[in-house]
């Protein structure tokens, strides 16, 4: 998408889902494959449409950039997912007491009218995670809003305006349990994960359609393998996420519909997590190196085994949560009064 099509519709075609991810990614068996770093040069000069975007400067080659903020809260906002039509999963509030999670789904030209509320009846805090181009969207939500955030939680889909609550079917949740649907592709199959009793996470799908689930395990490992979530599918089944390879180190993962899986890892980060993946196999997420205060996060892009390393400049930590077939990009990054703000990449 082009800044010029923000006010065409564009043809409906396919979806990815969304969440977090780690930088570069080596095939399994094979060597590291080279980094190059992109800057998105975030120029937060001024409002462009009645505060709730603002432009941020372009590189030729690169991306154009969109600071993307509901104005109800222009503290804490996060983009997720991403469709072909360019309608962006969401949601605003920090999660703290008294500063609950609302989601919304943001569509183009993204003006403030633009943020429309989709939050599960009767929740307390909702966060919209995924959506696909047949009007599906997916994400999680809760009753509570408790100072310590360890709130229980609960998948759900949302389909022509009615809430459907998914939780997998497991005898050992976790206290409080914690169930999080992440993306959903357009043969509505969606993935996520649950947290269980031993506090270690499970990855499933959930096929809408038959309303039946699966799991997405290690290929390989013992029993149900290593903690895992499942964050992201696209429309031929491959699914994006990330594990516990050791006991000190999350790796990405890439597991296609064939069973194949693939790890990616960023040299040196101690964490890579892929929230994204689109049917051309593109897909993003974070990586972090260093620990505790000098601890960096950064956004990664990944295809065909090339690894791009994505900031945006002048923030201290940038996240990709989320990719479309046009190679759009959202996430959220922090800024330099510490504000979490989304944003919106476009190739150029």
């Amino acid at each position: 998408m082009r800044l010029a099509d923000l006010r065409t519709p564009r043809k409906l075609s396919l979806l990815s889902g969304a969440l977090v991810a780690v930088a570069a990614l080596a095939l399994a068996g094979c060597s590291a494959a080279g980094k190059d770093n992109v800057a998105l040069a975030a120029n937060n000069s001024g409002p462009m449409q009645s505060g709730s975007m603002q432009m941020a400067g372009s590189l030729a080659g690169s991306y154009q950039v969109l600071t993307l903020n509901d104005r109800r809260d222009i503290t804490f906002n996060q983009l997720l997912g991403i469709n072909n039509a360019g309608s962006i999963a969401g949601y605003f509030g920090s999660g703290a007491a008294g500063h609950p999670n609302k989601g919304y789904v943001l569509r183009p030209p993204f003006a403030q009218r633009n943020f429309g509320n989709e939050n599960f009846p009767g929740s307390v805090q909702t966060q919209v995670t995924g959506l696909n181009d047949l009007g599906v969207s997916v994400g999680f939500w809760s009753r509570q809003n408790t100072a310590s955030m360890a709130n229980a939680n609960f998948g759900f889909y949302s389909a022509r305006g009615r809430f459907f609550s998914v939780n997998f079917p497991t005898g050992t949740p976790s206290k409080p349990p914690v169930d999080q649907l992440l993306g959903v592709n357009d043969h509505n199959v969606a993935v996520g994960f649950f947290t269980n009793l031993s506090g270690i996470n499970r990855g499933y799908t959930y096929n809408i359609t038959t309303r039946t689930f699966g799991r997405v395990l290690v290929p390989g490992a013992a029993g149900l393998g290593p903690s895992l979530t499942a964050a992201a599918i696209n429309n031929n089944g491959d699914i994006a996420g990330f594990y516990n390879k050791t006991s000190a180190q999350v790796d990405a993962f890439l597991k296609l519909a064939s069973g194949r899986f693939i790890t990616i890892a960023a040299p040196g980060a101690a964490m890579t997590q892929a929230f994204g993946v689109n049917d051309s196999g593109e897909v993003v997420g974070t990586y972090t190196v260093g620990t505790g205060n000098n601890a960096v996060t950064h956004g990664f892009t990944w295809l065909g085994g090339r690894f791009v390393s994505v900031d945006i400049s002048g923030a201290s930590a940038t996240f990709i949560n989320g990719v479309n077939n046009e190679g759009d990009l959202v996430g959220f990054y922090t800024d330099a009064k510490g504000n979490t703000d989304g944003f919106f990449a476009l190739p150029v």
